[in-house]
């Protein structure tokens, strides 16, 4: 598949097929057997459908990022190193995750220190201020802290589900547990709100807080908590977008993105997204044929609209199918999983790539207002790459896990 689409953007870009052209792409496909027998050899009970369901994205992301930017082919191919010695790193340290929830508060203030980083150093980039730089390096810390925050969260909600589920009060007829229950819903909602106003990243507030809730729900079951939690952010957003231009803004350019007096501006990315994906039709204009390189932040923000475009709606149903797979068997690793901490450790990772996904992909179609957010293995980024990896790995580990332990059981019943 990655053959096919180097060779016919070479053949749309140079008229001829070079060798050089197919360097990064054996480079990556080479990465995959590797990290395919690291699994085979190191955890070999685990899931053997989320790996190929990585690859596949991760080479969709390297071959639009060839075609829309040669140049940055080669650092997308680095970091997919970096990122499976990562993965491998995982594999090797964490194979008995559960004690993780050991360091659950330790985890959490990192997370949080991450997060706060940017608001005092952090460099802005187009609007947002998400970037740590350290010398020629940039390095954007939400994205580890969203997994640090899920280990916590995982470990913090398997101690506490039972408080967490029981309802001892009643406010306007509906049962509620004890209100310090709700501290942490509110310490999220303040984290996620001020996410919103000094990084002004309403994508990462809306994902981090959408996990939560997801993790949340899964831990107790009850619905009380989402309500009560949407309520919360929308009470947030609405305040932010009273309060604050670029919230304001944002807003307005989804509702209105062909606004004459925006469309040259503040709206300009979005409307040039849903031109792209309206000129691409069902089978798309093919690889090298389209203009995809008209919209800014191509190879990050908007890198499904380039897909949708030159490959049209049936290459960007093809890529939705493929993140449904990855989160279905996220959820089914879950429920196989016979501890909680690793049961919600598996929800909260698998909703990081389920729920930015859809954050991204639902931006740039303007389902919902834009939010700026990577699209999982397919963006350019070597931080949300990395981050990409470790979840994968965890996810690998805790498959491995619950295999191992379901057949232990059966081993034991039949003696």
């Amino acid at each position: 598949m990655l053959a096919f689409g180097i060779a016919s953007v070479q053949l749309a870009r140079d008229g001829h097929i070079s060798p050089r052209g197919f360097i990064y792409p054996g480079i990556v496909a080479f990465v995959f057997i590797v990290l395919h027998l690291a699994v085979r050899f190191l955890i070999p009970l685990a899931d053997s459908i989320v790996l190929p369901l990585s690859a596949a994205l991760t080479m969709i992301g390297v071959l639009l990022i060839e075609r829309l930017e040669p140049e940055l082919a080669l650092e997308q191919t680095l970091w997919i190193v970096v990122a499976a010695l990562s993965f491998v790193l995982v594999i090797l340290f964490f194979k008995n995750y559960e004690f993780l929830a050991q360091y659950k508060y330790s985890l959490g203030l990192i997370a949080i220190a991450l997060l706060s980083s940017t608001m005092i150093i952090g460099k802005e980039v187009n609007g947002a201020r998400l970037w740590l730089k350290i010398g020629p390096l940039s390095f954007q810390p939400s994205e580890l802290a969203k997994v640090l925050l899920v280990i916590f969260l995982a470990a913090f909600f398997a101690e506490k589900r039972e408080l967490l589920s029981i309802s001892t009060h009643r406010v306007f007829g509906i049962t509620v547990p004890e209100i310090k229950y709700f501290v942490p819903l509110l310490m999220m909602w303040g984290i996620s709100v001020l996410m919103m106003i000094f990084q002004k990243d309403l994508g990462s507030s809306l994902l981090f807080f959408s996990i939560f809730i997801a993790m949340l729900f899964v831990a107790t079951g009850r619905k009380t908590y989402v309500v009560f939690g949407l309520l919360l952010f929308v009470l947030g957003a609405y305040i932010c977008y009273l309060g604050f231009g670029h919230v304001r803004t944002r807003v307005c350019t989804w509702l209105d993105p062909f606004n004459p007096a925006t469309i040259e501006n503040q709206s300009y990315q979005i409307s040039q997204s849903l031109f792209a994906l309206s000129s691409g039709g069902v089978s798309g204009s093919g690889l090298g044929l389209g203009h995809p390189t008209l919209i800014p932040s191509v190879t990050t923000d908007f890198i499904f609209s380039a897909l949708g475009e030159e490959l049209g709606l049936l290459g960007a149903a093809s890529v939705v199918i493929l993140y449904l797979l990855f989160v279905a068997r996220g959820v089914k690793i879950s429920l196989s999983c016979p501890d909680d901490f690793g049961k919600l450790l598996s929800v909260g990772l698998t909703s990081i790539v389920g729920i930015q996904s859809f954050l991204i992909m639902g931006g740039v179609t303007r389902l919902i207002p834009l939010t700026g957010i990577t699209l999982p293995f397919v963006s350019y980024g070597g931080s949300s790459l990395l981050a990409n990896f470790i979840i994968l790995a965890f996810l690998l580990v805790i498959s491995h896990r619950a295999s191992r332990r379901s057949s232990s059981v059966i081993e034991e019943a039949r003696r």
